[in-house]
C-alpha cells in the first residue's frame, strides 16, 4: 500500500502541501529563534550574520544528507517523522535556549563571538538537518509518483527519443522549489503582519506545528499507517490543549529574569519587550538589551544638559529615541515651548505611557510615532537643538543615524546656530586602539557638516556640533540658566572633563580614519571590531573542520551545483544590499522591510515556475541535443544544448544586475523632492527584489530539470550548492563585505562570482 500514494494525484498534492507547510514552519521558526537569540545574546548584526549563516549551512548539510533519500523503501514514512519532528523541535528549542542560557554561560556576562557561534549551530543543527532532509525525502517520493506516470507518447519511448525515468524523475525537484517557496511566502506574511501582535514566540509556533502535525497525520492515513496518524494526532491535541491553557512562554521568560518580577512582555514587530521590577526599580529591555532603568537618573542628565547647556534658551528641541526614560520631560527644564519626540515602536510608546506616565504626559512633548530618519526627511520645521538618543551603531539599521548623509539632513532642520548631540562608545579613562578608529571615524564624518565639534567625555562620549559657537564651561552654563542637577554638576564635570581625559579624547580622534556613509558603512565595522576585541576569540576545532570541508566542497563543486552556489551567494548579498538600501533611501519601518523580504521569496516561487515551462520534460528534440553534448563534454559551443545555454545566460543577467545595483541605488539617492524619492523608492527598490528572485528562481528550476541522475543525489547536490552559497552570501555580506567594502564593491564581487559560474557552465562537464 505504500507505493499507491506515489502513483496519485491526490499522493502529489500531500506531499506538495507538507512542503509548504515545512516552508511555513522554517521561515516562522527561524524569525522566533532569530529573535529569541539576539535576546539571549543581546547581539547586534554579527549575531544575526552568525545564526543565518549557520542556519542555511546546517539546512544545506540536511539535503547532503539526504543524497540517498529515493534508496530508502518508505520515503513516506520517514516524511512523517519528519514532519513531527519540523512540528515539536522548535518549541523545545525557544524552552532550552531561555532556560539553559544563564546555567551554560555566566550570568550577566556578554556571550563573545566563539561562543555565539559554537551554541547557535548546536542550539540549530537538529531542526535544520530535518528540515534540509526533508526536502530530499520529499524530492524522492515526488519523483518515485512521476515515474509511475506516462507523460509522452509511447513511440517516442520506443524510438529513444522521450526521457528517460531519472530526467523524469527530476521534476520533482522544482515542485519541491516551488512548495518550499509559498510555504516560505505564507509563513513570513503571517508571522509579519498578523500573528506577532497577538501571539507569544511559542504561540507563533505552535501554529506551524498544530499544522504539521495535521498534513503528518493525514499522509500517515493515506499510506494505510493507521497507528503512527493516531498517535500524530494524539499529539496535536495535546498541544493545542497546552497552547489554550498552559502558559510556556510565561514560565520560560521568568527563568531569563531571576529576582525580578515580570510586569509586562509582548512581541512588537521589531522584538521582545519586557519590562521587569525589583527593588522598586522597573528595567526595560528589548530583545535583551537593556534599554532604560528608572533609576539611572544620570543617563538622562548627560543625554539632556551637555546638548541644552549650548543652547540653553532654545525653543524648540527635536529628541530621536529615548524620550520615555524621562530625557523629553527633562529637556522641559530649559522652558522650551516644544519637544517632539519621535519613537519608531509603538510599543514602547504604549508601555512608557502605562509604567511611566509623567515622562510624557506634559502638553508641550509632541509624540511622533515613525522613523526618526524619515521625520528628518520628511519635516518642514527648524529646531534650536537636536539630541538623538539612539544606542551605538551594532547594526546597520543604526549606523543610519551616524553617516555623512544623515548630519546633511539633521543640518538642514537646525537653525543657523543649531546644535546636533548624539553619543557614542563608552569611555573608562582608556581608550583602546579599536574605540579610537570609532571615535575618529564618527568626528570626521561630522567635520563634513559642521564647523564646530566639541567631544564631552562622560560616562560615554558626546558629540556636539553646530555652526555656531560651542562652549566647553558647561558647568558654569547650567548653572547661569538656574538648573540644579543631581549628577551632573560642577564637581562631577570637573572630574569628567579633566585635562587627561581630554587629552585622551583629542589624541584619538585626531587619528586617521575613514567616513562612514550610507552605502560605506565603516563604523558599523569599527563598532563590531570594537565589540568583539573585548572577547578572547578562540578558532577551536569545530570551527577548523567546517572551514577544511567548505575548502575541500568548493574545490569539488561541478558546473551546475557551482552556478547554483554562485545565484545562492548572489541572492543573498543583493538582498542584503537592496534591505539597506530601503532603510537608507526611505527608513527602517517594518511592515515595508517586510514586504520586499515576502517578493523576494515571491520572486522565488515564480522564478521556478517560468523555468518548468522553459524546458518541457516531454520535448524530445532538446532531449536528443543534450545527450550528445553529455556524451562529448569537449564539444564546441554550438553543440551546448539550448537548455545550458539558457542556465548560462541566466547567470550571466544576474552578474550584469548585480554590477547595475550600485549605480541605480546611487539615482535614487540623488532624486530630488522627499514625495518623488519615498514613490521611487516604493517602486524601485521592490520591483528590483523581485527581478533579483525571479532570475535565482529560474535558474535553480532549470539546473533541477537538466541536472541528470537519481531524484535525491540530485537533488542533494542543487539544494546543498544552494543553501551553502547563500549561507556565506548572509555572513560575509552583513558582517564584512558591507561595512568594509561597500555596496559597490559587494555587487562587484556577487556578479563576478555568477559570471564564473556562468563560463564554469559553458566549459567543463555539467552532469555532475
Amino acid at each position: 500500500m505504500t507505493g499507491e500514494l506515489h502513483a496519485t494525484d491526490h499522493g502529489r498534492r500531500l506531499i506538495f502541501l507538507a512542503v509548504c507547510g515545512l516552508g511555513m514552519s522554517a521561515v516562522m521558526t527561524q524569525l522566533a529563534l532569530m529573535r529569541e537569540m539576539l535576546s539571549a545574546f543581546s547581539g547586534n548584526e554579527l549575531a544575526l550574520g552568525v545564526i543565518l549563516g549557520n542556519w542555511l549551512l546546517l539546512t544545506g548539510t540536511g539535503t547532503w544528507l539526504g543524497r540517498k533519500a529515493d534508496r530508502f523503501r518508505d520515503p513516506m514514512r520517514a516524511l512523517v517523522w519528519g514532519q513531527i519532528l519540523v512540528a515539536l523541535v522548535p518549541l523545545a528549542q525557544v524552552v532550552l535556549l531561555r532556560t539553559l542560557r544563564d546555567p551554560i554561560f555566566l550570568r550577566g556576562a556578554a556571550i563573545g563571538i566563539t561562543e555565539m557561534v559554537s551554541s547557535s549551530f548546536l542550539l540549530l543543527l537538529p531542526y535544520c538537518v530535518v528540515s534540509g532532509f526533508m526536502l530530499m525525502l520529499a524530492c524522492a517520493s515526488l519523483g518515485r509518483r512521476d515515474q509511475n506516470r506516462v507523460t509522452w507518447p509511447p513511440g517516442q519511448a520506443a524510438l529513444g527519443t522521450g526521457p528517460t525515468p531519472s530526467e523524469r524523475a527530476t521534476t520533482g525537484l522544482a515542485q519541491v522549489y516551488v512548495a518550499d517557496s509559498l510555504g516560505s511566502i505564507i509563513g513570513g506574511v503571517l508571522f509579519s503582519f498578523v500573528l506577532l501582535p497577538w501571539f507569544d514566540h511559542f504561540g507563533l509556533l505552535c501554529l506551524p506545528a498544530l499544522l504539521n502535525l495535521s498534513l503528518a497525520a493525514l499522509v500517515a492515513r493515506q499510506c494505510d499507517k493507521i497507528v503512527l496518524a493516531g498517535a500524530t494526532v494524539c499529539l496535536g491535541l495535546g498541544l493545542a490543549g497546552l497552547m489554550l491553557w498552559g502558559d510556556v512562554d510565561a514560565f520560560s521568560t521568568t527563568r531569563q529574569f531571576p529576582q525580578q518580577r515580570i510586569v509586562f512582555r509582548a512581541n512588537s514587530p521589531y522584538g521582545k519587550l519586557v519590562v521587569t521590577e525589583a527593588a522598586g526599580q522597573l528595567n526595560f529591555s528589548e530583545n535583551g538589551v537593556p534599554l532604560i532603568s528608572t533609576h539611572h537618573v544620570e543617563q538622562v542628565e548627560e543625554t539632556v544638559h551637555y546638548a541644552m547647556a549650548q543652547r540653553p534658551y532654545a525653543r524648540k528641541v527635536l529628541l530621536v529615541s529615548g524620550g520615555i526614560s524621562g530625557t523629553a520631560r527633562e529637556i522641559l527644564r530649559y522652558g522650551v515651548g516644544q519637544v517632539t519626540y519621535v519613537e519608531l515602536d509603538p510599543l514602547i510608546l504604549l508601555v512608557g505611557r502605562q509604567f511611566l506616565p509623567d515622562s510624557l504626559a506634559d502638553t508641550r512633548i509632541q509624540v511622533v510615532n515613525t522613523d526618526g530618519r524619515r521625520f528628518i526627511q520628511q519635516t518642514a520645521e527648524r529646531y534650536d537643538v537636536v539630541i538623538v538618543g539612539v544606542p551605538d551603531p551594532s547594526t546597520s539599521q543604526l549606523n543610519r543615524f551616524y553617516t555623512a548623509e544623515f548630519f546633511a539632513q539633521v543640518k538642514r532642520v537646525l537653525v543657523a546656530d543649531g546644535v546636533l548631540s548624539f553619543a557614542l562608545g563608552h569611555y573608562e579613562n582608556y581608550v583602546s586602539v579599536e574605540l579610537a578608529r570609532l571615535l575618529s571615524s564618527a568626528h570626521a564624518t561630522l567635520r563634513q557638516s559642521f564647523s564646530h565639534v566639541l567631544t564631552v567625555p562622560g560616562g560615554r562620549v558626546f558629540f556636539l556640533a553646530s555652526q555656531g559657537p560651542l562652549y566647553g564651561d558647561i558647568a558654569a552654563r547650567i548653572e547661569q540658566r538656574g538648573i540644579s542637577n543631581r549628577l551632573v554638576t560642577r564637581h562631577y564635570l570637573e572630574a569628567m572633563l579633566s585635562p587627561d581625559r581630554l587629552a585622551d579624547i583629542d589624541r584619538a580622534i585626531s587619528q586617521p580614519a575613514a567616513l562612514n556613509t550610507d552605502f560605506s558603512p565603516v563604523l558599523y565595522y569599527y563598532h563590531l571590531r570594537h565589540w568583539m576585541s573585548q572577547f578572547k576569540v578562540r578558532f577551536g576545532l569545530l570551527g577548523g573542520s567546517m572551514i577544511l570541508v567548505l575548502i575541500v566542497y568548493l574545490a569539488r563543486l561541478r558546473a551546475i551545483p557551482l552556478v547554483l552556489f554562485a545565484s545562492g551567494f548572489g541572492a543573498s548579498a543583493l538582498e542584503v544590499v537592496l534591505l539597506l538600501a530601503f532603510q537608507v533611501l526611505y527608513g527602517s519601518l517594518y511592515q515595508q522591510v517586510g514586504l520586499i523580504v515576502t517578493l523576494f521569496m515571491a520572486g522565488l516561487a515564480i522564478g521556478a515556475l517560468l523555468g518548468s515551462r522553459q524546458l518541457n520534460v516531454g520535448a524530445p528534440p532538446d532531449q536528443a541535443a543534450f545527450r550528445p553534448a553529455l556524451a562529448n563534454p569537449s564539444s564546441p559551443a554550438g553543440g551546448i544544448p539550448r537548455t545550458l545555454r539558457r542556465l548560462a545566460g541566466l547567470a550571466f543577467v544576474i552578474a550584469v544586475f548585480a554590477a547595475l545595483l550600485p549605480l541605480l541605488l546611487r539615482q535614487l539617492g540623488q532624486l530630488g523632492s522627499a514625495a518623488t524619492a519615498s514613490l521611487a523608492v516604493h517602486a524601485v527598490i521592490p520591483s528590483l527584489t523581485f527581478v533579483l528572485a525571479t532570475l535565482v528562481g529560474m535558474e535553480f528550476s532549470l539546473a533541477s530539470r537538466i541536472q541528470i541522475g537519481r531524484t535525491a543525489s540530485a537533488g542533494s547536490r542543487l539544494y546543498t550548492a544552494d543553501f551553502v552559497g547563500a549561507a556565506l552570501g548572509a555572513l560575509l555580506t552583513s558582517t564584512l563585505f558591507m561595512p568594509l567594502l561597500g555596496v559597490t564593491a559587494t555587487c562587484l564581487v556577487a556578479g563576478g562570482l555568477n559570471a564564473i559560474g556562468g563560463i564554469a557552465l559553458l566549459w567543463r562537464r555539467p552532469d555532475a
